[in-house]
């Protein structure tokens, strides 16, 4: 979480308490299908949110700050401002006026309370007796309320209650004397306090929740199933693709005399045909399967990792045909010609228009790299017909069907597809000479997707089985014994 403690008061959002009466009239009641989808909202939100907290071993919450350069920061930051110079004239008058104070001072209490753990009995006894609304509007009344002494009280509790990285801040508190920066200034902190235990909250639940983890994402699932019975059907779809693709290529592998070859097809080959189509899928495709719907932005991120490392290796490739081992064998040639890769294609591998831009001006920052490696060698520089030769193919590279491009990528998603089969299968796999130099980032990428799948055929398996068993089997043949999990 990054530490906002420098920026002034009126960049942050969270330096504005709630005002608002928590007592607002309701409207009419629901209708029942209102109700039944707010409670199929809700289920969906818990199942997504447990998942998260599962899955995202960095998961953490930040206060929300827009952009003081946008329309919404300069709106928010002009607000605030009124709110507290308005503040200032209330305290400013003869007699001072404390009506805001007062509603502040609660609010103050209300977020401090709601930081107790069980075990502050004493802090809870201790937060009530000092601020006790009742005796404060009397003060407020006989005019004797002591706001500061209120203040230091409240500012000495927050450095009670706060995690270590808060300790600063809660002392920089301490020197402020006006009371209505230091009002302001106290809303911010306890914002950031209220996140800090969030967080916490989020890291004390995650090893309780990886022991049932499988169990309640299933029977979440089951009951968004229950309340909405078609919920499925995109998932089904996939399948589907997978079986007929599973199928063609055994087809292909046979005798075209051969029986039907879906009888052939196994049920995990089938899945992890699935996993791979969903790690090539288009962003942008709106028929995803429901139940890697949780998953799908980090499905996407390695998504965008495979391809850049599939550029990249395309890239090591080319350049290695045109200038051999000597200039590659050169200490820290490679390491500087990936950097240089990575930082001209960076973002650029998302939309095609963008890494065909990215590759023109990539080859001849490429062949730069080389004439300089050549010339520490004392070695001439490339003959122009090669520079325009790798410039070209370098160039060439944003085309899907581009055969170096498409050579690597077959052997990436061999080495995926072998990672997902785990065992030996996974260690047979050979990588070619570009893809050892992306081998440990190729590792990682493996490895994370690994997780992401194991985890989601443990919790829906139950849920894949009826449907590949009337996708692969007529009705009454025998059903294998394979696990679909």
């Amino acid at each position: 979480m990054s530490n906002q403690g420098d920026k002034a008061a009126d960049d942050f959002p969270t330096d504005m308490p709630c005002l608002e009466k928590l007592d607002s009239p309701t409207g009419s009641p629901p209708t029942a299908s209102l109700s039944s989808l707010m409670e199929l909202g809700n289920c969906v939100s818990n199942l997504s949110l447990a998942h998260e907290i599962i899955v995202n071993s960095d998961l953490c919450f930040t206060p929300r700050m827009p952009r003081t350069d946008s329309l919404e920061g300069r709106v928010t930051q002009i607000v605030h401002r009124a709110f507290w110079d308005s503040l200032q004239e209330q305290l400013n008058s003869h007699p001072p006026n404390y009506t805001h104070a007062v509603i502040l001072l609660q609010e103050v209490k209300t977020m401090l309370q709601s930081l107790l753990l069980p075990g502050h009995v004493r802090l809870r006894s201790q937060l009530d007796e000092v601020l006790d609304m009742d005796l404060i509007n009397q003060e407020v009344n006989h005019g004797i309320l002591d706001l500061h002494r209120l203040a230091e009280y409240i500012t000495n509790t927050m450095g009670s209650l706060c995690a270590p990285v808060r300790d600063a801040e809660v002392r920089a508190l301490r020197e402020l004397k006006e009371p209505v920066e230091l009002l302001r200034n106290i809303f911010r902190v306890l914002e950031l306090m209220k996140t800090d235990m969030v967080n916490f909250t989020i890291q004390s639940l995650r090893p309780h929740l990886l022991q049932q983890a499988v169990n309640y994402e299933r029977v979440k699932f089951q009951q968004i199933l229950d309340k909405q019975p078609d919920f499925l059907d995109k998932t089904t779809a996939w399948l589907e693709g997978a079986v007929a693709e599973e199928a063609s290529v055994i087809r292909a592998q046979c005798d075209s005399s051969a029986p039907e070859s879906r009888g052939l097809v196994s049920a995990t080959a089938v899945l992890n045909r699935a996993y791979m189509r969903l790690i090539n899928c288009d962003p942008q495709d709106e028929n995803y399967p429901e139940t890697a719907l949780m998953d799908r932005s980090r499905l996407d991120a390695l998504c965008q990792r495979l391809r850049m490392l599939v550029v990249e290796a395309s890239v090591l490739l080319l350049t290695n045909a045109q200038c051999g081992d000597a200039v590659f064998s050169l200490q820290g040639f490679v390491g500087k010609l990936r950097q240089t890769i990575a930082a001209v294609l960076e973002g650029s591998h998302t939309r095609e228009a963008g890494l065909k831009g990215a590759l023109l001006g990539l080859g001849e920052t490429v062949l730069q790299q080389v004439k300089g490696a050549l010339s520490s060698r004392g070695e001439a520089a490339l003959p122009l017909q090669r520079q325009d030769l790798l410039r070209g193919q370098i160039s060439d590279l944003w085309k899907h069907n581009n055969t170096v491009r498409t050579l690597i990528g077959e052997r990436v998603e061999g080495f995926l597809r072998a990672t997902l089969q785990g065992g030996s299968a996974k260690g047979s796999v050979q990588l070619a000479g570009p893809l050892r130099l992306v081998s440990t980032e190729l590792t990682e990428l493996g490895t994370a997707f690994g997780r992401i799948v194991h985890f989601n055929r443990s919790v829906f398996g139950p849920f894949y089985a009826p449907i590949l068993r009337k996708l692969m089997f007529s009705p009454g043949e025998a059903k294998p014994g394979e696990d679909s999990r």
